[in-house]
């Protein structure tokens, strides 16, 4: 039987074109006007107000006054694009590459970088829509690592500890920032604010589960309750969590220090 070999295009050069895009190799603009960073901004402003799922090269056109074709003379297409708009909206992160380093001692700066990242997803919900887990390798993102890194640097922890213990912050502020876009989402669609949810379930669980052998449930529960007017706290998981994570990272320099 006759077989016929599949020839699988190589991605590099759309890749290292995506990456001259990303480090300012850009076309001219038009005469019209049209340019690649005019390009990425209308994708941030559809993001922003819809969602990542409502950028399309189509759209993004629209809201320019432009025919979409000619979107592709300077963006290749919505991957590019998405990758330009995650590095542009990186930039807003920081002034400088000491900007960390400045906010004070490793702990300081570790829960800067933090809150900086809880806000900037708060600006930009749709950053959490992205599913690559390859890194963008464009500047801003770069300086952001950079930024991040300094004031993990001679602390005491090797450098692949110092770019686990980055991973571990950045991955605890997206973990509680998805938790709070869930919530505000539960919350437009339940028409309902937390505080009036639990004052509704609150009573209700105190009757049904007073025969249950749920005593630590039961009292942690109400607890909680009591604490937040919720069932549970984004903004209390997110410091939590941090200062946890912040004491296990002090552990390991101890434990590394001779």
């Amino acid at each position: 039987m006759e077989t016929t070999a599949v020839v699988r295009r190589s991605p590099a050069p759309d890749l290292a074109r995506s990456i001259y895009l990303l480090w300012g190799h850009h076309p001219n603009p038009g005469r019209s006007g049209l340019s690649v960073t005019a390009i990425v901004r209308a994708g941030i402003e559809i993001a922003d107000a819809d969602g990542l799922d409502a950028v399309s090269m189509r759209k993004v056109a629209s809201h320019l006054g432009a025919g979409a074709m000619s979107l592709y003379a300077y963006v290749p297409g919505k991957d590019e694009l998405t990758a330009l708009m995650v590095d542009s909206v990186y930039g807003e992160l920081y002034d400088d590459v000491d900007a960390a380093t400045n906010a004070g001692d490793w702990r300081a700066a570790m829960k800067f970088v933090a809150a900086q990242n809880w806000a900037i997803y708060q600006r930009h919900p749709w950053l959490l829509d992205l599913v690559s887990t390859r890194p963008n390798l464009g500047p801003n993102i770069s300086r952001k690592y950079e930024t991040e890194l300094r004031p993990l640097d001679g602390i005491g922890l090797s450098d692949v500890e110092m770019d686990a213990a980055l991973t571990l912050v950045l991955g605890h502020v997206d973990s509680a920032a998805r938790a709070r876009r869930s919530t505000t989402r539960a919350q437009a669609e339940s028409g309902m604010t937390d505080a009036e949810w639990w004052g509704v379930v609150g009573p209700v669980l105190s009757q049904v589960m007073v025969d249950e052998d749920l005593p630590t449930a039961g009292r942690v529960g109400s607890a909680v309750g009591a604490q937040f007017n919720s069932a549970y706290s984004p903004e209390h998981a997110l410091t939590f969590g941090l200062d946890t994570i912040l004491d296990g990272i002090q552990a390991r320099i101890k434990a590394n220090s001779p």
